[in-house]
C-alpha cells in the first residue's frame, strides 16, 4: 500500500517537469520573468479543478528559495491567517519573501479576505490564492487589485494522456502492474479534465484489477466508479455559465438545447425554485407581449414546482421550457422600460401635467390640479387622445412594438388611435 496517492506522487517539482499553461511559465512569459528575477507578484490563480494551481505554487516557492506556508480555506480562518503572519514576522530576515498559499480562496468570507489585506499591502508576504471560481465574483476588490490574475487552461486529450503515459512510466504501481489502456473514453470523461481526478481513477482501476497485467476498458472505468460526474457548482462560476446558456437557448428558440441546459442543472442539484425564476424573467424580457401566455405558463409553472416539488417538477419544468423555447420572441417590453428608465435619469422629476394631478382639495382644484382632464371611459371607444405625458416629452415613444403578429395588430391600434403621434 502506498503512503500517498498516485496524484500527488505524480507531482512534479521543477517547471520542466510542470504540463501545460505555457502561457503563463513558458520561456520569456511575465510570470517566467518574475520567477528569474526573484520578484514574483502576489497573485490569484484561476482554473477549473486538477490543472495545477497547487503544483505550480509549490513550483514556484521552492524555485525561488522561499518560505511557503499553506492554508486551505474550508479548514482555516482569520486566526490561522494570523498566526501564519506573526511567524513571518518573527523571522527578521526572511521577511517578505514567504509565500502564503490559499487554497480555495473564494470560500474565505470578507472579512477573512480583509485580513489579508494589510500582510499583502505592505509586502510582508506574498499571497498565492487558488481558486476554481472567477475571481471577479469571489474575490473582494481591494484584494484583488493587490493580486496579479492568471488564468490557467484546461488540459487538453493530449496532455492528459501525457499524464498517464508519464505515470506508467515512473510510478512503482505500474511496475507491479503491466497497464495498456485498451480504451481511452471512459477514463479522460470521468476525468473531466482533471488531471488529479484523472491518475486516481487509473490508481483506482489498476489497483481494483489486482492482476500483474492488465487491458484497461471504458467498462472497467464505469464499474470502479459507478457514477458519471456532472461539472456543475450551483454556487460557483458553471451556475452562471450553464443558467446563461439555458436563458440563451430559450431566446434564441431552440428547445433541444434549452431542455439539455435544463438537464444539467437538474443533475447538478440546482434549486428547482431558481430555475422557475428565470423562466419567469425569460417570459416577460424574451417573450413579452408576443405570446403574453408565457408569462401565464411561467407563473403555474413556478406554483407548480413549489406545490409538488421534485422529481416530478423537472416536468414541469421541461414543458415551461419547451414552450417558452418555441414562443415568438419580443424584447419590446424589456426595451420600453429600460428606454423610459434612462429618460427617468436624463430628465429627472418633470412636472406632471395639470390635468393628472391628483385634487383633493379646494386650493388644489383652484390651482388647477386635475383640469381639463378627459376620463377616457366616456369618449367614443374609450379613447379620448389627451396628452398624457409630461411637456418635456410631448411625442417621446418608449414602446416600440416587435415585429410578430400580435404586436403587429397592436401597432395597427396604435397608429389607428394615435394617428402618427409617438412616431406610429
Amino acid at each position: 500500500m502506498h503512503e500517498s496517492p498516485l496524484a500527488e506522487r505524480m507531482r512534479p517539482h521543477s517547471l520542466e517537469d510542470y504540463l501545460g499553461q505555457g502561457h503563463l511559465v513558458g520561456k520569456d512569459t511575465v510570470l517566467r520573468r518574475a520567477l528569474e528575477a526573484g520578484n514574483l507578484p502576489s497573485m490569484i490563480l484561476w482554473g477549473p479543478p486538477g490543472v495545477g494551481k497547487t503544483t505550480l505554487a509549490r513550483i514556484l516557492a521552492e524555485q525561488s528559495d522561499r518560505p511557503f506556508h499553506q492554508l486551505s480555506a474550508i479548514h482555516s480562518g482569520v486566526k490561522e491567517v494570523r498566526e501564519i503572519i506573526q511567524s513571518v514576522k518573527r523571522s527578521g530576515m526572511f521577511a517578505g519573501r514567504a509565500i502564503l498559499f490559499i487554497d480555495e480562496i473564494h470560500r474565505f468570507s470578507k472579512s477573512q479576505q480583509d485580513s489579508l489585506l494589510g500582510a499583502v499591502e505592505q509586502g510582508m508576504v506574498t499571497l498565492i490564492g487558488a481558486t476554481t471560481e472567477n475571481p471577479s465574483f469571489e474575490v473582494i476588490p481591494a484584494l484583488r487589485s493587490r493580486c496579479q490574475i492568471y488564468v490557467l487552461q484546461s488540459f487538453t486529450e493530449v496532455q492528459l494522456k501525457s499524464l498517464v503515459t508519464r505515470a506508467m512510466s515512473l510510478d512503482p504501481l505500474f511496475q507491479r502492474t503491466e497497464v495498456t489502456i485498451a480504451e481511452w473514453g471512459a477514463l479522460l470523461r470521468a476525468s473531466g479534465g482533471d488531471g488529479r481526478r484523472l491518475l486516481n481513477i487509473l490508481e483506482l482501476v489498476v489497483e481494483g484489477s489486482q492482476s500483474d497485467k492488465l487491458s484497461l476498458t471504458d467498462a472497467m472505468v464505469w464499474e470502479s466508479i459507478q457514477t458519471q460526474p456532472v461539472a456543475y457548482d450551483k454556487t460557483g462560476e458553471s451556475h452562471y455559465d450553464v443558467i446563461s446558456a439555458f436563458i440563451k437557448s430559450i431566446r434564441g428558440s431552440d428547445p433541444h438545447a434549452a431542455v439539455y441546459y435544463l438537464a444539467r442543472m437538474l443533475e447538478g442539484g440546482e434549486d428547482p425554485k431558481f430555475i422557475a425564476r428565470r423562466l419567469l424573467i425569460s417570459a416577460s424580457e424574451d417573450i413579452g407581449l408576443a405570446n403574453p401566455t408565457a408569462l401565464v405558463m411561467a407563473t403555474n409553472a413556478f406554483l407548480a414546482v413549489e406545490r409538488i416539488g421534485m422529481p416530478e417538477g423537472r416536468i414541469v419544468l421541461a414543458q415551461c421550457t419547451i414552450y417558452l423555447a418555441t414562443s415568438a420572441k419580443s424584447n419590446a417590453s424589456y426595451a420600453a422600460i429600460a428606454a423610459a428608465t434612462s429618460a427617468v435619469r436624463q430628465e429627472g422629476d418633470l412636472p406632471i401635467p395639470l390635468s393628472l394631478r391628483n385634487a383633493p382639495t379646494d386650493l388644489m382644484k383652484e390651482l388647477g390640479y386635475g383640469s381639463g382632464y378627459a376620463y377616457d371611459h366616456d369618449a367614443d371607444g374609450g379613447f379620448s387622445g389627451q396628452e398624457l405625458m409630461p411637456e418635456a416629452l410631448k411625442g417621446q415613444a418608449f414602446y416600440h412594438p416587435g415585429k410578430n403578429p400580435r404586436e403587429q395588430q397592436l401597432l395597427a391600434q396604435l397608429q389607428a388611435q394615435w394617428k402618427g403621434k409617438y412616431g406610429y
